[in-house]
C-alpha cells in the first residue's frame, strides 16, 4: 500500500467518525475535560442563583474547604488507577490524626517528631491495605473495608475519644491554619501543602517510570506483569504512598477543623471517592489524570458552599452529589467503549 492510498484511508476513517463519536476520542483522550465543564456550570448556576457565590470571601472559603478533601482525594486517584479502592481513608487520617495529636499535648513529644509520627503512621496503614491486597490476595473492596472498622477503633481506643482544641495544640499542628492574602483571595498554608502535592504527584504520574508502571499495573495487569513490570511491588508502593498522603492530609485537616477530633471528617470516603470519580478517572483503573480529581473536588465543595448560601437543605448536595457519581461511572463506561 503506498503513502499516498495510506493516507486516504485514514482520511476516509476519519469522515466516517460521527460528531459524538469524535466526543468520545476526545474525552478518551483528555478525561478532565467533562469535570471541568461540570465544574463552570455549576459555577455559573450558583452565582446565578445567588452572585455572593462569585465573590472574593466565597472563593476563599470553596478552596479552603476543597484543600482536606482534595488531598485525600490523591492517595484514592492512586488506588482507583490500579483498579482498587480505598474505603479507609476517613480512618486512616482520623488516626494519624489522634495520634500526633495525643503524643504531643500529653507525652510531651516534639511537634515534628509527632507530626512525622503521624504521617509515618498514615504509610504504615496504607502499607498494612496493599500487603493485604498483594501478598494475601485479598479484593481491595474487603480490605478496606476491614481496616475503615479497625483504623476507627483503634484511634477512639488510643484517644478515649477526645478532642484536642487548636489552642493546646503546638505551632506546629496549627500551622496548616495560618492565613495569607493573594490579592482579594484568602489562603492558607494547608491550600499550598495540597498544591504542592498536586504539583508533584503530577510530574511522578505523567513523567517517571513509576508513575507509568501504575498506569499499566491498572489498564492491563496481566499484559504489566508479562512486560516484566513488577505488578504487585507497584501496587503495594501505591498504597503505601496513598497512606503518606493521608496522613498530611491529616496535618491539614486539623488546620482546617481547628482541633484534632475523631468526628473531625465524616464523609471522607464518599467524597474522596466522588472527586476521583467526577474527576474523570476510570473505575475500572488506567485511565484518568491529577488535575481532573482537583476539578471533580472542586465540584463537590461547590455544592457544599452554593447550597449554603441558596439556603437549601444540604441533604439535597448528598442528592446531588449521588447523581453526578451514577452520570460520571456512566459516561466513563461509555468512554470505555471508544475504539482505536
Amino acid at each position: 500500500m503506498t503513502a499516498g492510498t495510506s493516507a486516504a484511508a485514514a482520511e476516509l476513517a476519519r469522515r466516517r467518525h460521527s460528531p459524538l463519536q469524535r466526543v468520545q476520542h476526545l474525552l478518551h483522550g483528555y478525561p478532565f475535560i467533562s469535570p471541568l465543564l461540570i465544574l463552570v456550570v455549576t459555577a455559573a448556576a450558583f452565582t446565578i442563583v445567588n452572585p455572593r457565590f462569585a465573590n472574593p470571601a466565597s472563593l476563599s472559603l470553596l478552596i479552603q474547604q476543597t484543600a482536606v478533601v482534595a488531598c485525600l482525594a490523591i492517595g484514592q486517584t492512586l488506588i482507583i488507577l490500579t483498579a482498587g479502592i480505598d474505603l479507609a481513608v476517613g480512618a486512616t487520617v482520623i488516626l494519624a490524626m489522634m495520634v500526633m495529636a495525643k503524643i504531643s499535648v500529653e507525652n510531651g513529644v516534639p511537634a515534628p517528631v509527632a507530626l512525622l509520627i503521624g504521617v509515618g503512621l498514615g504509610a504504615a496503614a496504607g502499607l498494612l491495605n496493599g500487603f493485604l491486597v498483594t501478598r494475601i490476595n485479598l479484593p481491595p473492596f474487603i480490605v478496606t473495608l476491614g481496616t475503615l472498622s479497625i483504623f476507627t477503633a483503634v484511634a477512639l481506643l488510643y484517644s478515649g475519644s477526645k478532642s484536642y482544641q487548636n489552642n493546646v495544640l503546638p505551632d506546629l499542628l496549627n500551622w496548616t491554619s495560618t492565613g495569607f492574602s493573594v490579592g482579594p483571595f484568602r489562603l492558607t498554608v494547608g491550600v499550598v501543602i495540597v498544591v504542592l502535592l498536586y504539583l508533584v504527584m503530577g510530574y511522578v504520574l505523567s513523567q517517571t517510570r513509576w508513575g507509568r508502571h501504575v498506569y499499566a499495573v491498572g489498564d492491563a495487569p496481566e499484559a504489566a506483569r508479562l512486560s516484566g513490570i513488577p505488578s504487585k511491588r507497584i501496587l503495594l508502593s501505591v498504597y503505601a504512598v496513598a497512606g503518606l498522603i493521608y496522613g498530611i492530609g491529616a496535618w491539614v485537616l486539623i488546620g482546617r477543623a481547628g482541633a484534632a477530633s475523631p468526628n473531625a471528617i465524616t464523609n471522607a470516603n464518599l467524597e474522596s471517592i466522588t472527586a476521583v470519580v467526577i474527576g474523570g478517572t476510570s473505575l475500572f483503573g488506567g485511565r484518568g489524570r491529577l488535575v481532573g480529581t482537583l476539578i471533580g473536588a472542586l465540584i463537590v465543595q461547590s455544592f457544599t458552599v452554593g447550597l449554603s448560601l441558596a439556603r437549601v437543605d444540604q441533604q439535597y448536595r448528598i442528592l446531588a452529589v449521588g447523581i453526578l457519581v451514577i452520570v460520571a461511572v456512566a459516561i466513563d463506561q461509555w468512554i470505555r467503549k471508544v475504539k482505536a
